[in-house]
């Protein structure tokens, strides 16, 4: 019964994963700008991987695995967003424009 449990649990987080990676794909693809691209990869990607590994550590079965697993995952959240922001702000100096459409430039001096 709990092995049920925990492979349904890892079925649904790899969907779940799966399917945040694909956003994160399909975002790269058909966004405009740098700036957009990088949101898509930033936030979907790390959700989407972060699930991932979340799926491995419970599926291994082992504590110390599902323990790396849970660091790995808190050091996805933490550093993903602000290295993209980084990057961002690295893209703007560097002269990347806005796309056409976008409405407002917050950074604009």
């Amino acid at each position: 019964m709990i092995e049920t449990l925990f492979a349904l649990v890892t079925a649904i987080l790899i969907l779940a994963g799966a399917a945040f990676a694909l956003v994160a794909a399909i975002g790269l693809n058909r966004l405009p700008d740098v700036y957009t691209r990088m949101h898509a990869a930033s936030k979907a990607g790390t959700v989407g991987s972060g699930l991932l590994l979340l799926a491995v550590g419970i599926h291994s079965g082992d504590i110390s695995t599902l323990a790396r697993a849970l660091a790995g995952f808190l050091f996805f959240v933490l550093t993903a967003p602000v290295s993209a922001h980084l990057l961002a702000i690295a893209s703007r100096r560097a002269g990347y424009s806005l796309c056409d459409r976008t409405v407002v430039d917050e950074m604009k001096n």
